[in-house]
Parts: structure tokens; sequence; C-alpha cells
């Protein structure tokens, strides 16, 4: 005959099991929910949405032709061009300038180390449409300061903003302002989660200033790095609104991202569809550069 007391303690133990085990599902539920229906809703629905094509207000299956259109067009190709100009100028002298930078802070300079890490990080926080003005009022062909002191020591104005080639440089002189800051911060992080053993090591060998740099600091601060070239590639091909507010993509399509050109479909011609094709592709070719970027590296995590 069974224990009644004993029976019940037996059941209460098992209901405690029961909504101790259900615990962790309940908590991440809310960021599960949000997540599948502001993330994972729109990944799917735009990529049945580049299937498509809209008649009459209405979409129709289309099959690849959106991809087919995509291939075959010109404009996607410059502006993919434009992208590539951006990314292989700008992110190496921004991964350049930022090491340097981290290196004077982390070892050269022992006062006012905190003041010079805030005004250095201070763009990447300021408001990307006031960076963007701010620029836009400095690169002024007429009454910008850059033209001003230009022309104040001999040199002829520079049509910042207006030439194909000065319009580029304009777009990763901005890019550069607001991010060279960001990066620094995360190579100095590295920096000093490197062992002083290694330096003290190398200085008892007789090794250099240069020679520790390439031998101990590049080596160790690989993993570091790779993260910043992966992310700062990833950001080029996400650049939006310095380009919008300082060319408008222009002069003659000279400073036309990919980001750019997918806005212009979706938002000023609704075509969606064309769209969601050029924003996969984007997508396609961010994973091939990392992929790449990872096997340049090294890195098999």
């Amino acid at each position: 005959m069974s224990n009644p007391a004993f029976s019940k303690g037996t059941k209460h133990i098992k209901r405690k099991k029961a909504s101790s085990g259900l615990a962790p599902y309940v908590f991440i539920a809310p960021a599960a929910i949000l997540f599948i229906i502001f993330t994972g809703y729109p990944v799917i629905y735009s990529f049945v949405l580049s299937f498509t094509v809209n008649e009459n207000g209405v979409n129709t299956f289309a099959g690849l032709s959106n991809y087919i259109r995509l291939f075959q067009d010109s404009l996607f190709y410059e502006a993919l061009f434009n992208t590539f100009i951006i990314l292989l100028v700008q992110v190496p002298v921004m991964i350049c300038m930022a090491v340097i930078l981290a290196n004077v802070l982390h070892s050269g300079i022992r006062r006012f180390k905190g003041p010079l890490r805030v005004a250095f990080f201070t763009p990447t926080v300021t408001s990307l449409v006031a960076t963007a003005v701010i620029f836009l009022l400095i690169l002024n062909q007429d009454f910008g300061i850059i033209n001003y002191v230009l022309t104040s020591i001999g040199i002829e104005r520079i049509p910042w903003l207006n030439d194909p080639f000065w319009a580029k440089v304009s777009v990763i002189l901005a890019i550069l302002w607001r991010w060279t800051g960001y990066n620094m911060v995360i190579i100095l992080a590295g920096l000093q989660v490197i062992p002083k053993d290694l330096y003290e090591a190398a200085e008892i060998d007789g090794a250099s200033t240069v020679k520790k740099f390439f031998s101990i600091t590049v080596p160790q601060l690989k993993p570091v790095l790779l993260f910043a070239f992966v992310m700062s590639t990833i950001g080029t091909f996400q650049l939006f609104d310095e380009v919008f507010i300082l060319t408008g993509g222009g002069p003659i399509n000279a400073t036309m991202t990919v980001t750019m050109y997918l806005y212009e479909n979706g938002f000023e011609y609704f075509d969606f569809g064309y769209a969601s094709a050029i924003a996969y592709v984007i997508v396609i070719i961010i994973a091939f550069l990392s992929f790449i970027q990872f096997k340049v590296a090294g890195d098999r995590e």
C-alpha cells in the first residue's frame, strides 16, 4: 500500500523539476518572439519578394527575372564598382590610422590619455546626419573653410562635391573621420591584453621597436584586426547616410553605392522585388569577402 504523503511529495518534486526546466524558455521567449517578428520574418519575406514583380499593385511570382535583370543592369555594376573603390581605399587607410593612434595612446603619451581617447571616439557617437552636414559645409566649393584656406595660400578651389574624383575623396574623408576612432578603441583594447613579458623578453634579446611591433604586436592583434576588417567591410557595403547627404550619389553616379541604389529602387521607384534581389546579392558578396578575409588571416574558428 502506497504512502499518500510520499506520493504527494514525489508529485511536488516532479512539478518543481518541470517548472524549473521551462523557466529558461519562458525567460527567452519575449526576445525570441521579437526577433522572429522584426528580423526573421522580414528576412524570409524579402527573400520571397525577390522572386516577384509588382503588376498593377499585385505581387506576382516572376522566378529569377529580378536576378537576371540585376546582372544585366549597368548602373548596378557602376554602384558596385564605386563601393569597391571606397572599400579598397578607405578600409586599409582607416585600419592603419587606427593602429598608429592606438599604439601612440597605449605607450607614447603619458598625459591626457583619457581626453584624447574621448576626442578620437566622439565622431563615432555623433549623428550620421550631423556628420554629413558638417562635411557638406566644410567642403562647399564656394564657402567651405578648406577652399578658403587653399585660396589663401594661392591654390585653386577644389570642386570637392561637384567632380567625380573629388566627390569620392570627400566621401572617404567623411568616413575616415567618423570611424577611425571606433576602430582605434577596438585595437587599443587588444593592445592592453598583450602580455608584457613578450616585450620584456624581446628587449633582452635586443629587438628594436619596429621589430617588436611586427613580431609581437601585429601577430597578437591578428584576431582584433580581422574583426576590424570584417566589420569595416560590412559597414562600407551599408554606406548610405554620408553619400545621400553629401552628394546624393552624384555627380554622374560617381558616388552611387549599392545600398543607395537599393534605396532608390525600393523607396523611390517602389520596386521592392528588385530591391530585395539587390539586398540578397549584397549579402552574398559580403559573405564571400568575409570568407576570403578569414582565409587570408588563417583563422579557422
